[in-house]
């Protein structure tokens, strides 16, 4: 990205119940039409770029990158409770709820800030490979990957410790990533047209599949009960991909320049923002089904993006006359 501007069924016989235990897992989407638009702008003083926003949903807090500083807000009231300054090119904030700290990837300067998630001060600098992009936390190992867009790795952070532990060869740009939980990791290679499956124990590339008729993947989501890949593609469409197999199953037709993807467990809605100034909108229906339901009209260039999984709220990053504000895009009141 750069700093572009089933449950178990359970059936009743004679008073007995019965578990299906070998039925596939999937729960019931919460049914859902679209009806998504922009409700607020919250501005946000000062000039620069912008890339990732990262929610803390346990915190209520909302990561903004912004120029050379992460701004900070109240999810729920949209006020400014804090900023971490000194990030220079700054692109994406990973979580480490666990540690009680956060991850900034820093492009310019080619380091990863680490910050108290309380106080919101950094602890201190770690020099990873060139031009740092995408950062995710993978809990079930601890560690905070950061892909370097200057040299096509992936720095791996011991989130407990911040000090670097490993450096993996890609073999491609990458550009954004996810975790299932389970120690593996996710990560498009937009030059190569690829995603790769990265152990997140052993720090080696497990997996290269390629995407087509996907081209190009800048963005991606998961959903992690079910092993499904969300992928969005400058070809404009979003593939669905078994994390599993690497099988793409179907593509969906959204907007423009992709950038961010997001997925909602409970309504079952795939969101995709799009620099044309759109989110495209996709239900699942079970996990190989797929319909387009909405295209939400934003602003151009607001093409990064963030879901509050308790309000199934969308924040967006964006300028519009010169005033750098942020989107929030919900169901109309």
């Amino acid at each position: 990205m750069g700093n572009k501007t089933s449950a178990p069924q359970t059936v009743y016989l004679r008073g007995i119940v019965l578990v299906a235990l070998c039925l596939p897992l999937f729960a019931a989407p919460r049914p859902s039409n679209g009806g998504y638009e922009v409700t607020r702008k919250i501005e946000i003083p000062g000039q620069g770029g912008w890339d990732y926003l990262t929610v803390d949903d346990a915190a209520r807090r909302l990561y903004v990158s912004h120029g050379t500083q992460v701004e900070v807000l109240d999810v729920d009231s949209g006020a400014i409770v804090g900023k971490i300054p000194n990030t220079l090119g700054v692109h994406g904030i990973a979580i480490a709820p666990e540690q009680g700290r956060g991850f900034v990837s820093n492009g310019q300067s080619s380091t990863v800030t680490v910050f108290d998630l309380k106080t919101l001060k950094p602890i201190r600098e770690v020099t990873v490979g060139k031009k740092p992009d995408a950062i995710i936390y993978d809990p079930a190992t601890s560690h905070v990957f950061a892909f370097n867009g200057g040299d096509n790795s992936a720095s791996v952070i011991d989130a407990a410790d911040a000090k670097v532990v490993g450096k993996i060869d890609l073999g491609g740009g990458p550009e954004f990533a996810v975790a299932d939980g389970n120690g593996f990791v996710f990560n498009n290679l937009e030059d190569e047209s690829q995603v790769v499956k990265i152990d997140s124990r052993k720090m080696t590339v497990e997996k290269r599949w390629p995407t087509a008729p996907c081209q190009s993947p800048s963005s991606m989501a998961m959903d992690r009960l079910n092993h499904r890949l969300f992928i969005g593609c400058r070809s404009r469409v979003m593939a669905v991909m078994n994390a599993d197999t690497g099988e793409v199953i179907t593509t969906l037709p959204i907007g423009d320049h992709v950038d961010a993807t997001a997925f909602d467990p409970e309504t079952r809605l795939i969101f995709n923002s799009n620099g044309e100034g759109t989110v495209s909108v996709i239900r699942q229906a079970t996990p190989d089904k797929y319909s387009s339901v909405q295209t939400v009209k934003t602003l151009p260039r607001a093409k990064t993006m963030a879901l509050d999984a308790k309000t199934h709220r969308l924040f967006l990053s964006t300028a519009e006359a010169g005033q750098f504000e942020v989107l929030v895009v919900g169901k109309a009141d």
